[in-house]
């Protein structure tokens, strides 16, 4: 089971990564001034990550594909790493919506 992971970065902003089962980060957030923004963050990952049409399919200058989670609003709420091929970035957005809807909040800002 998935789950997200609340932090605090350097400067004092929160941030959330959701992980799957075996620990990898697969959505990064971007950065939150509060926690209870940060927290509605997750409960937008949570909502947007069954719709197909929210992930916006990337490609980064080096070639590498990656994709961003986007709000009702069309702000970015996440950020996947860069795959080595399309195929890995898929496995990247199926694993987003199978862990996100059931994935528990551990804070540890």
């Amino acid at each position: 089971m998935g789950k997200f992971e609340i932090k605090t970065d350097k400067s004092g902003q929160f941030r959330f990564n959701l992980k799957a089962g075996n620990g990898q980060v697969i959505l990064s957030s971007e950065a939150y001034t509060t926690k209870a923004a940060c927290e509605n963050g997750i409960e937008s990952v949570k909502k947007n990550s069954q719709d197909d049409s929210k992930f916006d399919r990337k490609t980064a200058k080096d070639g590498s594909p990656y994709f961003n989670l986007k709000a009702s609003n069309g702000q970015v709420i996440g950020a996947s790493e860069m795959y080595s091929s399309t195929a890995a970035m898929e496995n990247g957005i199926a694993s987003v919506k199978k862990n996100a809807p059931g994935a528990t909040t551990e804070d540890i800002s």
